[in-house]
């Protein structure tokens, strides 16, 4: 409690420091953004938006795109390590699975599990901005967009027609901290008017903290010794992309990626005295954009490929090795055309192919494709209407409508109204069908995949506002439900219930995959964003509460649906005045307790963390910059088990050109 109350007068000491400094108006919403796949300001969307750019994201004391969406308000990143080894993303009490992550318009969500859909292949330093958009989206961007849109938008597929010719230009930065830690981000990037090239990195490796090693007495009398670890990891991600003007009307865009990622992940998926788990991934990503602009329309023809290794390790002290290659086949094309001012569509095609082999989920393959109509239209002043339909065909759940209604009033100038009504769809990944199919006399406890899932159906409705008294500042307010047939999740079942039990031990309990009908999520969102400017001092400041309540018809206890925080603070703020930038972020979680008796840990009920960043231009293109995570020391953990870092301190230097 003493930490909570020192980070909030902490926060509230800088922002009014910051206030003295800085007295000028900045217009809050002028950025185009796709959040209805049509390009429009944040105020006429209909949506709950919020949008961080790339230089707001350099300033930010986090190490990750993870770590940045960690402290966005109404987003709740559960991580079980620091540094990008791995994290899940929930908005609006959804599951991991029910968050679409875009780059560059296209998805990133992979087929064997949603534990991936945070590996970005994408470095902090190529980032244009960020955008989010809670709430469904599925007609308009397809399945999996439940809880709400993840949007990475990078540098050089950002408006690639409109090169600025500004030459070569780069920025490096390397940090050093604690347990041998490296830590380096930079890009380096060429524009001619014509054609434009970047090459950037992301490199996070420590030794990683040490977890002790404890021996305690179980409720059965019985002692257990766990051995101590160390949470290692060595995150690598590299990019080549490029632009280029083929004429008055075409451009086109290419991008080649690699990331990687070797971690413990003790405990990041059991609470078993057995895990002594260690995981390496590798996702090569490729993709390209054809795009044809014309006087009132536009034509965007987009390719993408994933190929994604895992090798998992349960423990060395028994055969327990899996290894899985999905690869993931994306084809997208959209058109947009103005029919007048007040009116325009929006027409597109995906389709998609997606593969796995594995020793424990065997090997399989399947195809999707989808048809969607968007059309915008603005009957009156102050009144825009957006109407999407979708069809998908799935081999999983053959073909579903997706309907969308979103609607945007002007009450005044400083004032506007919003509502939205959707409809949603998700296929089970590769885990869930499969997981442990393969596993001769597997043992009790763990995760069992079920092949005759059903998908995934949700409606979800919301009403809110934006109100802007002043231009400097945006406050939001939205109130939403969901409710969600056919929910996935993993449930307590005896072998006796199970139909699939060749592998399975007489009599033992195991973690089925399971569709949990009539799960309802309700809650509301509070925002608060600011900004000002002042010569060379800027201010920039969001806040955002949300609260959430989750409940099934049946009381089924089960492991991700409702393991959301039910009360969650986030606020980043960065202040720059002279030659000095000053960032932090925080958060404030409360949720439901969990206990794992078998490794003798707990899920706190509630904890706050907050970070700093203090960063002086000692020269014009050099900087030093010292970055402190968890400044308080809480000891706390997002999954049980899995626990997260305590205090590290870092610095470092950033050299721009």
């Amino acid at each position: 409690m003493i930490k909570n109350y020192l980070a909030t007068l902490l926060l509230a000491t800088i922002s009014l420091f910051a206030e003295a400094q800085v007295n000028v108006d900045v217009l809050m919403d002028t950025l185009d953004i796709p959040a209805t796949s049509i390009p429009a300001t944040i105020a006429t969307t209909g949506r709950n938006v919020s949008v961080v750019t790339g230089e707001q994201i350099q300033q930010l004391p986090a190490t990750t795109i993870d770590d940045v969406l960690r402290y966005l308000p109404g987003i709740e990143v559960q991580a079980r390590n620091g540094f990008g080894a791995q994290a899940d993303i929930s908005m609006r009490g959804s599951t991991f699975t029910q968050v679409l992550v875009l780059i560059d318009g296209m998805r990133l969500n992979d087929p064997l599990t949603a534990h991936f859909n945070a590996n970005i292949p994408v470095a902090i330093s190529e980032i244009e901005r960020i955008e989010v958009l809670r709430g469904p989206a599925a007609a308009m961007y397809g399945p999996d967009a439940v809880g709400g849109v993840v949007h990475i938008i990078t540098k050089t597929f950002a408006n690639n027609a409109n090169n600025n010719g500004n030459g070569f230009s780069a920025d490096l930065s390397v940090d050093f901290g604690e347990e041998n830690l490296l830590r380096s981000n930079g890009g380096i990037f060429y524009d001619n008017g014509k054609a434009k090239v970047g090459l950037s990195f992301l490199f996070n490796r420590s030794d990683g903290q040490t977890v002790d090693a404890q021996s305690f007495i179980t409720d059965s009398g019985d002692t257990t010794n766990l051995e101590g670890y160390d949470n290692y990891f060595d995150v690598r991600t590299i990019t080549l992309s490029g632009a280029v003007r083929l004429s008055d009307n075409w451009n086109a865009a290419a991008r080649v990626a690699y990331d990687y990622r070797d971690f413990s992940a003790r405990y990041f998926y059991t609470s078993s005295a057995l895990d002594k788990s260690t995981e390496i991934t590798s996702n090569l990503w490729a993709q390209t954009q054809f795009q044809h602009i014309g006087s009132n329309s536009a034509t965007d023809i987009n390719l993408a490929f994933k190929n994604n290794l895992d090798t998992f390790i349960y423990s060395p002290d028994f055969p327990s090795t899996n290894h899985h290659q999905t690869q993931f086949y994306n084809f997208q094309v959209n058109h947009l055309h103005r029919i007048n001012e007040n009116f325009d569509v929006k027409v597109g095609l995906q389709a998609d192919y997606r593969s796995i082999e594995s020793n424990d989920r065997g090997n399989h393959s399947d195809v999707h494709a989808g048809l969607y109509a968007i059309a915008i239209s603005r009957p009156t002043e102050g009144l825009q209407v957006a109407a999407s339909l979708r069809g998908d065909y799935d081999q999983n759940y053959d073909f579903e409508l997706s309907p969308q209604l979103n609607a945007t009033y002007n009450a005044s100038p400083t004032l506007k109204l919003r509502a939205a009504v959707g409809r949603s769809i998700r296929a089970a990944d590769y885990t869930e069908r499969y997981i442990s199919f393969n596993l001769e006399n597997l043992g009790a406890g763990r995760n069992l995949g079920n092949p005759d899932l059903l998908a995934e159906r949700s409606w979800s409705e919301e009403i809110g506002m934006d109100w802007s008294p002043i231009k400097e500042w945006r406050f939001t307010a939205t109130g939403f439900l969901r409710q969600g047939n056919n929910l996935i999740d993993y449930v307590i079942t005896n072998e006796n219930d199970i139909i699939y039990n060749e592998n399975l031990r007489d009599s033992a309990d195991y973690f089925l995959a399971t569709n949990i009908a009539n799960v309802q999520t309700a809650g509301f969102e509070l925002e608060s964003w600011y900004s000002r400017k002042l010569g060379n001092a800027n201010l920039f400041w969001g806040v955002g509460y949300t609260y959430l309540n989750t409940t099934n018809e049946n009381d089924v206890i089960s492991t991700y649906l409702s393991n959301h925080a039910r009360h969650l603070f986030n606020t980043q703020l960065i202040m720059q005045y002279g030659i000095m930038d000053i960032a932090i972020n925080g958060l404030y979680k409360a949720r439901t307790g969990r206990t794992a008796a078998a490794i003798n840990t707990n899920l706190s009920e509630s904890y706050s963390v907050w970070n700093a960043r203090v960063s002086v231009q000692i020269l014009p293109n050099l900087g030093i910059n010292f970055m402190v995570q968890n400044i308080f020391d809480e000891q706390y953990a997002d999954i049980l088990g899995a626990k997260m870092p305590s205090r590290w301190l870092m610095a470092g230097a950033r050299w721009r050109f």
